[in-house]
């Protein structure tokens, strides 16, 4: 489906949903929040926060709220978009006649009240994975100086590589055939796979 630059184009490209999606539309506009295009479908927010949007599906329109876990739901209106999802929930229309306005309204208002609250479920940053450092490599660092400098002046990721390098062979003949031959390029400052991308 084409991409959508304005709240008027996404409805258009949904025309076999265009009256549902205009009623939805109108119903959150009764409201102060924004009207805004994110990811090529409308979006609104407050205080430049999302708090809702619209979708529109080949067998299915609805109301997506991105805090939406926090709702109380009695009415059982909302699930989830995949079993992974934690904040977002989903309020699911088939046709027209499926939308309850009044009950719509106060699921968007409360909705707004909990982002006025502070309610919102922050996304977590992963942190960058840790490097297992093997004993082979472990006891290099320890007896040579020059290979621990050059060793810590790579990059995390270029430290894991050699480590999993070494980890990953199944034979201690192995591993220790793929030290020789890796500690040159850390005493260099090259990575594992430089020649094929820059670490």
């Amino acid at each position: 489906m084409k991409k959508a630059d304005s709240v008027e184009e996404y409805i258009e490209n949904n025309n076999h949903f265009k009256d549902a999606l205009e009623i939805l539309r109108e119903l959150i506009l009764s409201t102060n929040l924004e009207e805004t295009i994110k990811w090529s479908a409308p979006t609104y927010t407050l205080s430049g926060k999302n708090i809702l949007g619209i979708g529109a599906f080949k067998n299915h329109f609805c109301l997506w709220f991105f805090n939406g876990v926090f709702l109380k739901d009695e009415h059982n209106l909302l699930e989830k978009a995949q079993e992974k999802t934690k904040a977002l929930r989903q309020m699911r229309f088939k046709k027209l006649e499926d939308i309850n306005k009044p009950l719509v309204i106060a699921y968007i208002k409360e909705a707004i009240e909990n982002q006025k609250n502070g309610k919102e479920l922050k996304a977590v940053r992963t942190t960058k994975k840790d490097v297992t450092i093997p004993d082979l490599i472990a006891e290099e660092i320890k007896n040579n100086k020059n290979f621990k400098d050059a060793f810590k002046a790579l990059t995390p990721s270029c430290q894991r590589e050699y480590c999993n390098h070494i980890i990953d062979a199944k034979r201690e003949s192995t591993k220790l055939s793929r030290l020789e031959k890796i500690k040159p390029m850390i005493l260099k400052g090259a990575g594992l796979h430089d020649k094929y991308k820059n670490c």
